[in-house]
Parts: C-alpha cells; structure tokens; sequence
C-alpha cells in the first residue's frame, strides 16, 4: 500500500475550504458591513479546518462524494470559528490572542465580536440548508444532518459543556464532571462532524456506527492533547497564551491527573479511535492519519 501523505492531503483540504469560504461568505456592505467584516476577519484568519475535513473524510470512508458535502463542512467551520469568538470574550476566557492575531473582540469591540459570533453560527444553518448548495443530497438525509448538528452544538452538546467548564472554575472537579465538559464542550462538534460526514456519505448502520464511536474517541483525545498543549505547548508555535487554563482554574486533565496519567489516556483514546476503522479499507487512512495527528500535533 503506498504510503499515506497527510501533510499533502489536509492543504490539499483545507485550500478547498478555505476557497469555499471565502466565495460563500458574505462581503462587508452597508450599515451591517462591520459585523460581516469581523466574522470574515475570525472565520479567514487560518486554522487547521480539522471539523470540515473530518466531515469529508467520514464520507470518503463511507465512499460518498466529498465535494457535494463542502457546504455542510463549510458549516461546520462557522460554527467551530463562533464558539471561538465567544470563548475569548472577556466574560468567557479573556484571550488577547487568537491563531497568531488579536482577537476578534480586541479588534471589534466586545459587542460587534458577539455579533459577529451570532452571525457565524446562525450563517451556518443557512449554508448547510442552503437549495442551491444542497440539491444533490435526499432532504431526509440533510433533516438528519441538521438536528444532529443543531444537537451537538446546542444545550446537548457544545453550549452545556462550556456552560459546566464557566461554572466549574476554581472549584474541585471529579473525574465524570471533567468528562462531560470535554466530550460536550469540544468532543460533540468534532464527534458529529465524522458521523455526518458518514451520514452524507450514504454509510450503513454498521459504518455508520463505529464512526461515531470513532468521533467520540477523537473528541475526547482531541480536548486532552489541548489540556496539554496549554501546559506544555509553545506560544509561537500556538499562536495563543499558554498557562490560560491555570490562571482561569479550569478543570482539566493535568490539573486532575497529573501529565503522565494524561498523555497515558491520550494514546489509550486514539487505540480506541483507531480500532473502530478496522472493518474500513484504505478509503479510511485520511481519519486514521488523522487520529495520530491529533494526538501528536505541537499546535
């Protein structure tokens, strides 16, 4: 089997995104220009894409059409850019810094910023329901994909495990408390983005279902290597403050467990990732490359 060349294959994804966003997007004009101008200035400022590739290598290991799901990937990168939008606001984390820039809200001003986060996530239904974007896949799939994705970032997913995260600083945290805030906060989005990816890509039940549990390994490691990274991690290299989940008294997995036991957890979560492609063939390697990234990335 020839050798899988992850670096070539995620620029070649995350140009195909990022052209996608940007023609898609609305441009600033008239009196909301401003506010259009920050969500561009967030959504536009780099990133890895992760969710978005996630979504069309599901469909890939599915052996769906990658490229009629760009809109639905799309999507999911507006709502990720959002919650990052919020989670920097002086009244969330505080971040001066964001993938190497300021802020949105250093930029902006606070109100514009929330708005430009309101604008992103509400922007992103709009695309993935989108006709003219969307005739291609059975509207009862697109139904499906839609409440799993408004599930995963609503009050079942995204919004409760940041709401616990607020509401668990500078308080003592057990190890199930610490679970729900990181498979809810950051591991639902990344969970769903592979189980519709999968969905879209006309996946059967059996597929279907160790995709899922596939993200849910994923999610989980992904939030863990990033408990780790804010300890051990380099802020050039980051592009953002180290040390914030400290100062913050957040409730993470080297404050609970210490660095051994989380970077031990963090390679039993991508054995468990992996073993769940196992019944894939070579249509699944951009995940299972994927995977290992995640757990072994520097940024």
């Amino acid at each position: 089997m020839k050798t899988f060349d992850l670096s070539t294959y995620l620029k070649k994804q995350q140009d195909l995104i990022n052209s996608a966003l940007d023609k898609w997007l609305p441009r600033p004009h008239g009196p909301s220009g401003p506010v259009v101008e920050a969500m561009r200035y967030s959504l536009m400022s780099g990133g890895k894409r992760i969710r978005p590739i996630l979504l069309m290598a599901g469909a890939k290991a599915a052996g769906g059409d990658q490229k009629a799901l760009l809109p639905a990937a799309c999507a999911l990168e507006c709502i990720h850019t959002y919650s990052l939008i919020h989670d920097d606001l002086p009244a969330m984390d505080n971040d001066d810094l964001r993938r190497g820039r300021p802020t949105c809200h250093k930029v902006y001003g606070e109100a514009v910023a929330i708005l430009a986060g309101d604008g992103l996530l509400t922007y992103a239904f709009e695309l993935i329901c989108n006709p003219e974007l969307t005739q291609n896949i059975s509207p009862p799939l697109l139904g499906e994909a839609i409440f799993l994705l408004a599930r995963a970032v609503g009050v079942s997913g995204m919004v409760g495990g940041q709401t616990a995260d607020i509401l668990m600083e500078g308080r003592p945290v057990d190890a199930e408390t610490l679970s729900f805030i990181h498979s809810h906060k950051t591991g639902a989005l990344i969970q769903t983005s592979v189980e519709i990816g999968g969905l879209l890509g006309k996946a059967n039940n059996e597929e279907l279902y160790h995709l899922k549990r596939y993200g849910e390994s994923l999610g989980l490691a992904f939030q863990i290597k990033d408990d780790l990274l804010d300890v051990e991690g380099d802020q050039e290299i980051l592009g953002k403050p180290v040390g914030s989940d400290d100062r913050n008294l957040k409730a993470t997995y080297p404050a609970l467990f210490g660095l051994k036991e989380t970077r031990k957890r963090a390679r039993e979560l991508l054995k468990q990732a992996l073993s769940e492609l196992e019944l894939f063939d070579d249509s699944a390697e951009p995940l299972r490359s994927i995977a290992r990234y995640i757990v072994e990335r520097d940024r």
